[in-house]
């Protein structure tokens, strides 16, 4: 299939959801091979990659039939059991589950107006502007930079030199060449932000701006189109960055991630180094330039935004 031209996404019409289940399904089936569930493997020649429908109907306890209407996109009906059944099945995670449940089983939402620009309170910008030495920024639907203190510029880019409109995590990644030189793990930052987006898609089929998002980026991008397919799915929680900065050098950053409990669309994302670590000086002297560069009504170190 034409990755271009895929059916599960028509830019500015939203995802079309009973597609995306569909193919989601499909591509956690094909991951699965017989010896991976205690199943036998008859035959040398299997006509289609991992486990057969029937195979995988078997697993979770439902008809062949069953299955296949909900492998069609057909699972308005679906109970919440049986969807648990099937990511057994598949041996999903936790990430993986929730979205295969907004896909099945999405909820029922009154139509509203267009949805406005996501805010962010006042108390919580006041709040990244206090954390002293540790790079922090909010971000929201669609991956949007909504929000962030003087160490994120300073560590990730003067993200107030783009307009509001670029201030957005997965164009940085996948358009702004800057920043394949600042993730060292490059490959897995593109992929995590091809799985963060996808999770957002699968609770917002309908967003016309998120669809836009990934029609622009799929005809951009040939990396975004191939892991775009894939149907990965992740959400944000914790972990290690290893950065290549322009002026200090490798970073190794913990970051956290917390979610607002107001407003589940936002997080919180911190980056801290370990105490006494040449990381941890290098960011106490970014604190420093950036003070200066404050003062100087300019940004001193950061890769470029533009």
């Amino acid at each position: 299939m034409d990755e271009q031209r895929n059916p599960a996404h028509e830019p500015g019409r939203g995802l079309d959801r009973r597609a995306e289940l569909s193919e989601f399904l499909r591509t956690r089936r094909a991951r699965l091979k017989p010896e991976d569930v205690g199943l036998p493997d008859f035959g040398r020649h299997r006509r289609v990659p991992g486990l057969r429908r029937e195979e995988l109907a078997q697993l979770a306890g439902v008809s062949v039939a069953y299955y296949t209407r909900l492998e069609q996109g057909n699972g308005q009906n679906v109970s919440a059991e049986v969807l648990d059944s099937i990511a057994r099945a598949l041996r999903l995670t936790g990430a993986e589950h929730a979205h295969l449940t907004h896909l099945a089983k999405p909820k029922q939402h009154k139509k509203k107006p267009a949805a406005r620009a996501q805010q962010v309170r006042v108390a919580l910008r006041q709040l990244l502007d206090s954390i002293d030495g540790v790079p922090a920024y909010i971000v929201g639907r669609r991956s949007d930079i909504l929000a962030w203190n003087r160490m994120a510029a300073a560590v990730f880019g003067d993200w107030a030199e783009l307009p509001p409109q670029e201030r957005n995590w997965a164009r940085l990644v996948f358009l702004n060449p800057a920043y394949r030189e600042l993730f060292m793990e490059w490959e897995q930052k593109q992929a995590d932000m091809v799985s963060f987006l996808r999770m957002d898609a699968g609770c917002h089929p309908d967003d016309p701006r998120l669809s836009a998002l990934v029609g622009e980026l799929s005809l951009k991008s040939e990396e975004f189109r191939r892991l775009w397919a894939r149907h990965d799915v992740k959400e944000k929680s914790h972990g290690v960055k290893r950065l290549r900065h322009p002026l200090v050098g490798d970073l190794t950053l913990s970051f956290e991630s917390f979610r607002l409990v107001d407003d589940v669309e936002q997080s919180l994302i911190t980056y801290h180094a370990e105490p006494g670590s040449p990381s941890a000086e290098a960011l106490r002297l970014l604190a420093s330039w950036g003070a200066d560069a404050t003062r100087a009504g300019g940004a001193a170190a950061a890769p470029s935004a533009g």
